[in-house]
């Protein structure tokens, strides 16, 4: 593809997040270097106008909402060369076909992971402040803490263990580094230079969970990584320990956690749960150790144009004939989320 041509494009998504991904600026310099029907968002590729766009598409810009890649697609697509999605990972939407095809795939998986960093990098500071159990002490008593009470809060020196050095995983350290924390980091894929490179010490991950003050679940949702904190491994977490997740519900044992809660020896702030959301008989729902939300760290609202200019920024090299700079490789999958 050159710019002498431009790359004919199509867009398959939800269509509710297209004005967001790409606002008026952007979507007029995504004109400007593909050949687009910005009207056209396609969701069903089984939809009568699906057959069509899919036949004439060199490049796929894709977001949430857009079905599996499997064979039949990519059968029903000859001229696709490129997949830009514009979002987080692409493990849902791309398949083993479309890795044997040749076609290049690039994410928006870096933008998406800033807004995931600093969501957790505002409750590490806000748990090691023990924020969240005051504010409920507060509502009840209406009192401010003493000095014994408030003894053992703070971040100075605070252990925060980090659990896998994923793009969420490497940019949350870079945001740590400015704080009087000791942080440390397990990722079977790392070694103690590159740790210490990011600014953690390297530990087993049962060193990690015993050592810490605070926990946060960095690690991709891959076989390997199904319950990596099962009952056991959470037992290993000192007494009044934080478990932070934004990352899946997956990682966790649900009912080990759901219990570890209950006791109120550990809490928890969880933007990711299993299942999601949880059942309405939950009982995570109303335990003043736990501060849930509903799936938000990822980009919203504003934050999702980051993702749109990532995707023209790639397509502006797609169609000067180079390759993408985010592009995703399928053994990328196996140790970076």
């Amino acid at each position: 593809m050159t710019s002498a041509q431009p790359p004919r494009a199509v867009f398959a998504m939800d269509p509710v997040h297209l004005p967001l991904l790409f606002p008026p600026p952007l979507m007029a310099r995504l004109q400007q270097v593909a050949e687009i029907d910005t009207t056209l968002v396609v969701q069903d590729f089984t939809a009568p106008d699906a057959a069509p766009a899919l036949a004439r598409a060199e490049v796929l810009i894709t977001g949430w909402g857009c079905p599996h890649l499997d064979a039949d697609v990519l059968a029903a697509a000859p001229n696709l060369r490129t997949v830009l999605h514009a979002a987080g990972s692409v493990r849902s939407l791309v398949g083993e076909a479309l890795w044997k095809s040749g076609i290049s795939v690039s994410s928006a998986v870096t933008g998406n992971a800033l807004p995931v960093a600093e969501y957790t990098l505002g409750m590490i500071l806000l748990a090691g402040k023990d924020t969240f159990a005051y504010r409920e002490r507060f509502r009840d008593t209406h009192a401010y803490p003493s000095t014994a009470e408030t003894a053992a809060t703070g971040n100075l020196g605070r252990r925060v263990g980090i659990i896998g050095a994923s793009r969420v995983g490497r940019r949350l350290l870079e945001l740590l580094r400015p704080f009087d924390l000791s942080v440390a980091l397990y990722d079977p894929y790392a070694d103690a230079e590159e740790a210490a490179a990011l600014g953690a010490e390297l530990l087993s991950l049962e060193d990690l969970l015993r050592r810490s003050d605070i926990v946060s679940l960095h690690a991709p949702d891959i076989p390997e990584t199904h319950r990596m904190l099962d009952r056991d491994k959470l037992a290993l977490i000192r007494d009044g320990g934080v478990v932070i997740n934004t990352s899946r519900g997956a990682l966790v044992d649900p009912d080990a956690l759901s219990d570890e809660l209950v006791s109120g020896r550990l809490s928890a702030v969880l933007d990711v749960t299993e299942p999601e959301p949880l059942p309405a008989g939950s009982p995570l729902y109303k335990l003043p150790n736990v501060f849930l939300t509903p799936h938000i760290a990822g980009s919203l609202g504003n934050e999702l144009a980051r993702l749109g200019g990532i995707v023209v920024d790639e397509l502006e090299r797609v169609s000067a004939g180079l390759p993408p700079v985010h592009e995703v490789r399928h053994a990328d999958l196996a140790h970076v989320a």
